[in-house]
């Protein structure tokens, strides 16, 4: 049996935050949270995730900044990223996309377990 995947969920609304990491553990993932960029950035340096889900509006550091960090960073680089957002601004996601960042999820358009195959999506094709 394969370790299990470990997810990084940075998320600065609590409630949100809870419920991605009681799906990922229910879809058998090793999961941290992280309510900022900083913290974001903290944890994956620790935590070593095999994937991060990342919210580009968050205090003291947004996503764009923590995901411009993460890659720019040879340690972390290769960790893949997913954005979480609320908006359906696609320059935004876009410009994230361009960043480095593998997928998205726009918050309002998806469901937990769309969450669980993006997740197994992303997880597969860096294998």
């Amino acid at each position: 049996m394969a370790d299990k995947a470990k997810i990084l969920v940075v998320e600065d609304e609590e409630i949100l935050l809870a419920a991605l990491k009681e799906e990922l553990l229910t879809g058998g993932y090793e999961v941290d949270g992280a309510m900022d960029g900083l913290q974001g950035l903290e944890k994956v340096k620790s935590f070593k995730p095999d994937l991060v889900l990342l919210d580009l509006l968050m205090p003291k550091m947004d996503g764009m900044e923590m995901l411009q960090k993460l890659k720019g960073d040879s340690e972390t680089r290769d960790v893949p990223v997913v954005i979480l957002t609320n908006l359906s601004d696609y320059e935004r996601i876009s410009e994230a996309l361009s960043l480095g960042a593998m997928d998205y999820l726009v918050k309002a358009n998806y469901k937990l377990e769309d969450l669980l195959d993006k997740v197994r999506m992303v997880l597969a094709r860096k294998q």
